[in-house]
């Protein structure tokens, strides 16, 4: 049997020191702060996020949806394919947090 190897994706990593623009922001009744930072060409690169709920399960929750949105990003998945994958009401709009930061960094 032939052996097969795949080459693992490169990740951009972003300076140890760089800008990070944080906002505030409710969704369903709940209060969350998200910080995000760019690449160099102004993309979004990494994203934090988090509750007035601090230690609770769902703040866990989104602090690994973002850690996990964050590593999407810097192995090259557009922020629109993130956006789109994740779970849309029938009116098209965001269902959970991470959707709905991204809708506002994106303007949407």
């Amino acid at each position: 049997m032939k052996e097969i190897h795949a080459r693992a994706p490169e990740r951009n990593r972003l300076p140890n020191r760089r800008l990070h623009e944080v906002f505030d922001f409710e969704h369903l009744g709940l209060r969350y702060t998200c910080g995000i930072g760019r690449f160099e060409d102004g993309s979004l690169a990494e994203i934090f996020l988090k509750t007035d709920k601090q230690g609770s399960s769902l703040d866990v929750a989104i602090r690994d949806d973002a850690i996990a949105a964050s590593l999407l990003l810097q192995y090259g998945c557009p922020v629109e394919t993130l956006r789109w994958a994740l779970t849309r009401n029938s009116d098209g709009s965001a269902s959970g947090p991470l959707a709905r930061a991204l809708d506002l960094i994106e303007g949407q």
